[in-house]
């Protein structure tokens, strides 16, 4: 069509960016093509991220870690360019985002909203270059969308901190140098705190978790704390109770409003280009009534996520989002995302089960997303308590 070099975008969306965010998406697109996408499908057929710390370091030189935040090494960019890359790094693959996106709005960002300065000093500039890696502790074995009933414990012994008890399905965990770890302290010491903690102190292991049908070219571990002493000042002194880790969620939930729509366009963009070569009954299928309705349907909806992604992310930088807001992004573009990669799948056939098309890779993917960083019936009641007022999670 004439005026559209991008077919997929038919609304002209990209009239709606600025020339310097086309650039951080261009960049972020171009690290993946070199980095990524030649070798995430033997990552994910071998359930692991060999690449992980070198990803890391080239994701910190074109300035990807950590790049929404001010100071220390980061890039200091906007809301907008920080979604722009998530989903350039989710069209690669989801969990090559949840890489980034655990490093820059969860431990990073817990580390600069409410760590000391010391804590800053030390490990931002470091996290920001990729030369170290970090994870977020928050969820338990038995207790995922509940933090509040969490089991992990910290106690004071003398000046220093005492912790015990375990994390699960914990991005980074088994490769980090640091844990942002979240543990009752008791009401007397002001409830849920954060530790920064080095990953090397003596009591702190970690276990890579194996087996997972979904976002295998992840580092997922569990954390176990035996008798883990801190010295007084590992704890992050600007923050008590819930607030502080639902901060750092919002963060990520946010990514993944944008992150989402880029495994749904890989997968549009598979079932197109295939729809085109694909030949039965002596026509390409896309020249089916039947295809050019999924395909139109698809294209609609990732349109729409766009649109809704790029208004949060206007808002974030200006009047900023409230919960509600980020839960209706994620609530949205997620399961309209999983929706574009299963129907995806039906124009591919019996090929879209094949690693050599990114489809089925970001379905299952998709299924992983639908749940972690708040699960859809959590979001669904987050909007619902929005619209009546009241609270129905208990």
């Amino acid at each position: 069509m004439e005026g559209m070099s991008d077919p997929l975008d038919l609304l002209d969306l990209d009239s709606l960016l600025t020339d310097d965010e086309k650039a951080i998406r261009a960049a972020a697109r171009q690290v993946c093509a070199d980095a990524v996408d030649p070798y995430v499908m033997q990552w994910y057929e071998q359930g692991d991220l060999p690449a992980a710390r070198e990803l890391a370091r080239e994701f910190g030189k074109v300035g990807l870690l950590g790049m929404h935040l001010e100071g220390y090494g980061c890039a200091g960019l906007g809301s907008v360019d920080y979604g722009l890359a998530c989903l350039e790094l989710e069209a690669s693959d989801s969990g090559i985002r949840s890489l980034v996106s655990v490093q820059g709005s969860l431990a990073m960002f817990a580390i600069w909203r409410f760590g000391s300065e010391d804590h800053k000093q030390e490990w931002l500039p470091r996290m920001a270059a990729g030369e170290a890696i970090g994870c977020f502790g928050l969820t338990e074995p038995d207790h995922g969308s509940d933090p509040a009933s969490m089991r992990a414990r910290a106690r004071r012994d003398g000046e220093d901190w005492v912790i015990n008890g375990s994390k699960t399905w914990i991005t980074n965990g088994s490769i980090a140098d640091v844990a942002v770890v979240w543990a009752n302290a008791g009401e007397e010491h002001g409830g849920i705190r954060g530790f920064v903690v080095p990953t090397r102190t003596r009591g702190f292991t970690a276990h890579k978790i194996h087996h997972k049908m979904s976002l295998r070219a992840s580092v997922t571990s569990e954390l176990t704390f035996e008798d883990l002493r801190l010295p007084a000042d590992a704890v992050l002194p600007d923050v008590r109770g819930l607030k502080g880790p639902l901060a750092c969620l919002s963060e990520a939930r946010y990514g993944i409003v944008w992150g989402s729509l880029g495994a749904a366009r890989s997968s549009l963009d598979a079932a197109r280009r295939y729809s085109k070569e694909r030949v039965q009954f002596d026509r390409p299928i896309g020249g089916f009534q039947l295809t050019q309705a999924k395909l139109a349907a698809m294209a609609t909806e990732l349109q729409l996520g766009q649109l809704l992604a790029l208004h949060l992310g206007r808002r974030k930088d200006t009047v900023g989002l409230r919960p509600e807001q980020v839960s209706v992004g994620k609530y949205n573009n997620v399961t309209k995302a999983l929706e574009i990669c299963r129907t995806a799948r039906t124009i591919l056939g019996a090929n879209g089960v094949s690693g050599e098309w990114p489809v089925m890779r970001h379905a299952n993917n998709l299924e992983s997303v639908l749940t972690y960083e708040g699960t859809v019936e959590m979001h669904t009641l987050v909007i619902g308590q929005a619209l009546t007022g009241e609270s129905a999670f208990r």
